[in-house]
């Protein structure tokens, strides 16, 4: 019985680890073949998974046939639409990861929103069976693309092309290789592997714009694992977690261990990321992030008055349109603190989300009387509370940021977000029965608003307090060149540090006020995908601006309250993507887009007339009979300067005549 059991859990693992392998597939093939670690495959898998339930069930075409245009048509196409008009022209402008990978995030923003604003935001149960569950069929696929890649990549000119682009596009472009050409079926292949990959497993896991995307992002440490290049290592890591995954259910500890290794097993993949990301050795070492999207923006002249008058607007609101209104302050919180890591330190977090549902849960935690050791506290002292017991756990991504640079840092800190979500978030242990009360005297929607208005203001103030000083200085030092602060006496370490305790503080302060606002705990609110949207929305709307952050705010609890849902993160997705091709940012694009939209000026006939008067005045002479020279108004010529004695004489039949050197 026990031998049985050990075959069936084998035999389900396998089913697992091979749909796990073609997501290591699709994103080491689509990173060696242009560079870049594809944030918005799981997006992509997506939306071929939704598009393939409405060929079939809505529109009632026979499954081979929306298969076929799913999987053959669509996805490469996304794939190669992608490359051509998103990542082609960063590589032409030198393929600088920092942008690719703020483009990247762009394409994962605006795919969600795009599936959110057409299919709803609500879970489907009814996606067509493509393979069944027998794994031998989703392990014989990843297994057969495995080693066709292989092969294709070894054993052909198309492997050998795509190596020399991967290594130096330009002097790959010099050798007769058409780079375009080679980094656009990279593309293709990975986007297919992607829609194979969403339509395999959307029988089996919740089809909705937001579960399916960080799904898959979670079995990104399959990819990372591999470091990005081994096909045969994503397979075999793949295979072992999916095994392992349905091994760890057969064990049942007593007392608290149990729903730990419950937890455990459920989310073998989060685990495997994490240890992917913080412990073997990173991908890449440049920078996070563009220094167009840390630049500092010049503020308008008046802009904090019109802002200080808009947020002022909802105290005169009422019913569901103030209660909206709630959610902006808190927000704006947890967006400053953004602001912090990235616009003044200059390093990227994806995590922030998770320290806003920290803050959320130990305030409701605290005020309940069910944190361990504390007493039961009133509100607004459990807020302040719980602020000061996450502000130390911005360590979490403050350590990896000591060592790490690029894309290594943007999925340590994505592994630490998601690692919070399933292992603290998601577990009733820590989540059943929490409920969330005001503080006394601010129970209504309109003298709650004031005190958020009030707690905002105080985050406004340490938000700028980083910017003066010697601390100010310090972070524009360390986000400019971390290595030449580091020369020039500035502690690095201790620095990053700083600026991640900050920004964890202040989202755990955003996250406690919007808890309180909505007077619950909801762990959707703080979802991992919520926090890549956050992150954009700061990003192209200027991540060292204070008023950016509170626009990004108003924006987004705007969008989604007066608009279908996913309207927001569309719009910040489509920003997003031209923060990447254009290296100036959105303000570029816009003035870019603007300029051309203008018409061209005519010349009206007063105009025509005058230049036509203009160009038939007679001209004036100088006293030498010509046009007065540039710069002299008594119409003399300059005069050279005088050659030495003997230079540039000739004879001559007078005597000497001098030639060029000298006026003869």
């Amino acid at each position: 019985m026990s031998g049985s059991l050990t075959y069936d859990l084998t035999l389900a693992g396998l089913s697992v680890g091979g749909a796990a392998a073609l997501t290591g597939i699709g994103l080491v093939v689509t990173h060696r073949a242009t560079g870049v670690l594809n944030f918005a495959h799981g997006a992509i898998a997506m939306v071929c998974a939704y598009l393939l339930r409405q060929f079939t069930v809505v529109w009632g075409w026979p499954l081979a046939l929306g298969a076929a245009v799913t999987l053959l048509l669509v996805a490469p196409g996304i794939g190669v639409a992608l490359e051509r008009f998103v990542f082609r022209p960063l590589s032409v402008l030198g393929g600088d990861p920092a942008q690719t990978l703020v483009a990247s995030l762009g394409v994962f923003v605006l795919l969600v929103g795009g599936a959110a604003l057409v299919w709803g935001t609500g879970a489907r149960a009814d996606a067509p069976t493509l393979v069944s569950a027998d794994p031998w069929g989703q392990l014989a696929v990843a297994v057969a693309l495995a080693v066709g890649v292989g092969g294709v990549t070894r054993w052909t000119r198309l492997g050998t092309e795509l190596r020399a682009v991967v290594d130096d596009r330009s002097l790959a472009v010099l050798g007769g290789i058409d780079a375009d050409r080679v980094a656009a079926a990279g593309w293709a292949f990975g986007s297919f592997t992607a829609g194979l990959t969403g339509v395999l497993l959307a029988p089996y896991v919740r089809l909705d714009p937001y579960g399916m995307p960080l799904l898959v992002m979670e079995v990104m440490a399959v990819a990372v694992a591999a470091r990005m290049r081994s096909l045969s290592v994503a397979v075999v890591v793949a295979l072992g977690l999916g095994v392992a995954q349905s091994q760890l259910t057969r064990l049942h500890p007593a007392g608290w261990a149990e729903p730990l290794l419950q937890a455990v097993g459920a989310n073998l993949f989060v685990v495997a990321l994490l240890v992917a990301a913080l412990v073997l050795p990173g991908i890449g070492d440049r920078d996070a992030l563009p220094r167009t999207a840390t630049a500092r923006v010049a503020t308008p002249p008046g802009a904090w008055i019109v802002a200080v008058v808009l947020f002022l607007l909802p105290l005169g609101l009422a019913g569901s349109d103030l209660h909206t209104s709630v959610q902006v302050p808190a927000l704006g919180v947890v967006l400053l603190s953004l602001v912090v890591v990235t616009g003044r330190g200059g390093q990227i977090s994806l995590g922030q989300a998770a320290y806003a549902g920290l803050g959320a849960l130990f305030t409701a935690l605290l005020a309940a009387g069910r944190f361990p050791g504390l007493p039961r506290l009133p509100e607004l002292a459990a807020l302040a509370v719980a602020v000061v017991l996450v502000a130390p756990l911005g360590v979490l991504t403050g350590w990896p940021a000591i060592g790490r640079h690029g894309l290594a840092l943007a999925l340590a800190t994505f592994a630490v977000g998601v690692g919070v979500s399933r292992f603290v978030f998601a577990q009733p242990y820590a989540t059943s029965g929490l409920s969330l009360d005001r503080p006394a005297g601010f129970d209504g929607d309109r003298a709650y608003y004031v005190l958020e208005l009030g707690l905002l203001a105080a985050a406004l103030l340490a938000t700028r307090a980083l910017r003066r000083g010697r601390t100010g200085r310090a972070l524009a030092a360390m986000r400019d060149h971390a290595s030449g602060a580091s020369a020039a006496g500035v502690r690095v370490p201790s620095l990053k540090l700083t600026a991640f305790v900050a920004g964890a503080a202040l989202a755990a302060l955003g996250g406690g006020m919007l808890g309180m606002g909505l007077r619950a705990f909801d762990a959707t609110a703080y979802d991992p995908v919520r926090g890549l949207l956050w992150f954009a929305a700061v990003v192209v709307l200027g991540a060292d601006s204070a008023l950016g952050a509170l626009a990004a705010a108003a924006l987004l609890v705007g969008l989604d309250a007066g608009a279908r849902g996913g309207v927001a993160a569309a719009l910040i997705g489509v920003l997003a993507v031209l923060v990447g091709r254009f290296p100036g940012g959105p303000y570029e694009a816009l003035r870019t887009a603007t300029s051309r939209l203008r018409p061209r000026r005519r010349a009206t006939p007063t105009a025509l007339g005058a230049r036509v008067r203009r160009r038939l005045r007679p001209v004036e002479t100088g006293p030498t009979g010509r046009p007065p020279a540039a710069g002299r108004p008594d119409g003399t010529e300059p005069q050279p300067a005088a050659a030495p004695p003997g230079a540039g004489d000739r004879p001559g039949p007078d005597g000497p005549t001098r030639t060029a050197a000298g006026p003869r």
